[in-house]
């Protein structure tokens, strides 16, 4: 299974959502997109659901030496979630990756109040907390989500992605609710390979979700 875009997927995965939603399984929904990728295909599946958008903002913790490879990752003000074993493996530590983090915080910062434009984080209480992103290839991202999403008590907590690296999946099970995964092929390599276009999104982007998902 491939997606033409990030928007495609996000309407596959809204089906099965939504499908979902009619049996009576996520009562009051709010979807939660990890941007900046997330977002589009979020902004399908709130459409479905006929559900508030919103956004969780979470970065990855890179390897120094390759940026791409998540060792980690941060959200709001919590320490950082650190994979531990991919630490050991690549012989680093946790002050090899001070400066890292500390970028990173700079960033989360930056886009918190970007997005957010002065509103709060939605209350959660008593809802279906529903995280969206294009797809898991470590889930360093995803864990993080999940696991501060507890603090808002959620009654529900859903992952939802297109696509993932099967060994993932099965990890974050025991971080969620539910995950709904729509492909997990044996040979993931990486979430891009799975889309024809998997163009890199903006600011910009992330924003008209918002205010689209806003003005239904």
């Amino acid at each position: 299974m491939r997606f033409a875009d990030r928007a495609q997927a996000g309407r596959e995965l809204a089906a099965v959502l939504r499908a979902r939603q009619e049996d009576g399984e996520l009562p009051a929904p709010v979807v939660l997109a990890l941007p900046r990728g997330g977002a589009a295909v979020a902004e399908e599946v709130a459409r479905a659901l006929d559900a508030p958008l919103d956004v969780l903002v979470v970065r990855k913790i890179g390897a120094p030496f390759q940026p791409e490879l998540g060792v980690g990752a941060l959200v709001g003000d919590a320490e950082p979630l650190f994979d531990r074993a991919t630490l050991g493996a690549l012989g680093l530590t946790e002050r090899d990756l001070a400066p890292v983090v500390e970028r990173e915080r700079a960033e989360l910062r930056r886009r918190e109040l970007l997005y957010r434009d002065g509103r709060s984080a939605p209350d959660l209480r008593g809802r279906t907390a529903i995280v969206v992103d294009d797809g898991l290839a470590t889930g360093a991202t995803a864990r993080a989500a999940l696991r501060s999403l507890r603090r808002a008590a959620p009654r529900r907590t859903v992952l939802a992605v297109p696509v993932g690296a099967p060994e993932t999946v099965a990890l974050l099970r025991s971080e969620a609710d539910d995950v709904i995964c729509l492909h997990r092929p044996a040979a993931f390599t990486a979430v891009g390979l799975w889309y024809d276009d998997f163009g890199q999104l903006g600011d910009a982007d992330v924003l008209r979700a918002l205010r689209t998902a806003a003005g239904r």
